[in-house]
């Protein structure tokens, strides 16, 4: 696909300073547990803690794993590609090292992966995380990088500093990206409502917040001088702010998933690998006219060359950017559904041989009167709960009952009454007089 065209910036989308999310004199100070745990470790490696999800694809990881030396582990025969890993969650952001021969791939549970000359230097995958991670940005020298969760909470590794939080803003919407400045002293992070808040030494330069009501904001990226920034939203409109110029809209038929700068202006990608490169920005290539096994849901840019990655942590590199693996051939756990609700237990049915409530009631108070409220009297000549007698029980017992009244139901032997009193009055409804009594009703 050719680069897209450079038409006349709007000025509705060009410098629009509208509604301060975040100013850069609002830095939090809050240090979360990752940070505490970094500067308590001295910045050593702490791939110990981050467990299977967070290992580096690299020989000196493997060799960990298996409890061998590097030395004792035979040279792959080509870039690592996933097979035989289960990933603990989707993949949903990456970047590409300053040297652009290497990248990392970060998961939604916090787990980070490392391939090429990209140094694994610690993740969340073993940190009770209260939102997913949302990104994942470098260092700029690569030493280092910063996680971000939905929930604008932050983490550094390696040798990236950290420099405040949004996860006790009032947030509008959930953080989508993340950016760092060109000298690594500072972040952007940007909500899906367009809001953005600046922390270190970046600057902040205005928001997309109502700027777009229908389509959320889906990523954020910097000018070269960090003097101001782009915001792009899901159906490709973009938002320039500080000393970013407006080039262009991506006129996509996906959602747009990300934003890259790129020399004098900005890259997109959309989710089936589309490309729109504007400004200055370099086009090697799109992946629009590929089948794709999963979305994509990152791009990741550096001098001359980009990666767009899949949420199956498939990696497709353009440019200068060289190809060191991916996770491609992995599969994400899925965990079993649960079982399914136990079969509702059906209310027993009730059988009452056409018998109306007023007949039972009235030989309910014959079987209190007579029996006392036993039923299955067994005499030698009366049995049941209503004095029957034996004799005149094998007459009216038409209906298949128990030959004997004593082991018949109380609704079976009203029924054989009813058909006796009906025989003798003509009166289905007749009941024996109790000589008073009531019965207990």
């Amino acid at each position: 696909m050719p680069p897209a065209s450079s038409p006349t910036p709007a000025s509705s989308r060009t410098h629009a300073p509208t509604h301060r999310r975040h100013a850069h004199s609002r830095v939090s100070t809050h240090t979360t547990n990752a940070v505490r745990r970094r500067e308590k470790r001295s910045r050593r490696s702490r791939a110990a803690s981050a467990g299977l999800a967070s290992v580096a694809l690299s020989a000196t990881m493997v060799a960990s794993m298996v409890g061998a030396t590097p030395s004792a582990v035979a040279a792959p025969a080509g870039p690592p590609t996933g097979a035989g890993l289960v990933l603990n969650a989707p993949i949903v952001s990456g970047a590409v090292t300053p040297d652009a021969h290497g990248y990392w791939l970060v998961g939604s549970d916090g787990g980070v992966f490392a391939f090429g000359d990209a140094g694994f230097h610690g993740s969340t995958a073993a940190l009770p995380l209260v939102s997913p991670v949302a990104g994942l940005t470098s260092t700029r020298d690569g030493r280092g990088y910063w996680e971000v969760a939905a929930d604008g909470g932050v983490f550094a590794f390696g040798d990236a500093g950290f420099y405040g939080s949004a996860s006790r803003d009032a947030l509008g919407g959930r953080i989508v990206g993340m950016a760092a400045t060109t000298s690594g002293n500072g972040y952007w992070l940007v909500g899906s409502d367009g809001g953005v808040f600046a922390f270190g030494g970046a600057g902040y330069y205005g928001s997309a917040v109502r700027m777009s009501p229908n389509s959320p904001i889906a990523g954020i990226t910097p000018t070269a001088d960090d003097g101001g920034y782009w915001e792009v939203a899901a159906d490709g409109d973009v938002y320039a702010f500080g000393d970013a110029r407006f080039e262009g809209n991506a006129p996509t038929i996906a959602p747009a998933v990300g934003i890259a700068s790129g020399a004098a202006g900005y890259r997109i990608v959309a989710d089936n690998g589309g490309a729109f490169a504007f400004g200055g920005a370099e086009f090697g290539g799109s992946l629009a006219a590929l089948h794709l096994n999963k979305p994509i849901v990152a791009t990741s840019s550096t001098r001359n060359g980009y990666i767009d990655i899949g949420s199956d942590g498939g990696v497709f590199n353009f440019g200068a950017v060289g190809y060191y693996g991916s996770l491609g051939a992995a599969t994400v756990y899925t965990p079993p559904p649960p079982p399914p609700p136990p079969a509702p237990i059906a209310p027993p049915v009730l059988i009452d041989y056409g018998l109306s409530s007023y007949q039972i009631a009235a030989w309910d108070r014959v079987n209190i009167c007579e029996e006392g409220g036993n039923w299955y009297v067994n005499g030698s000549v009366y049995a049941g709960g209503l004095g029957m007698s034996r004799a005149n029980w094998n007459q009216f017992n038409t209906f298949g009952f128990p030959s004997d009244a004593a082991y018949a139901t109380p609704l079976q032997q009203i029924r054989v009454a009813v058909a006796f009193a009906t025989y003798y009055t003509g009166n289905p409804d007749w009941a024996p007089d109790q000589n008073g009594c009531g019965g207990g009703y």
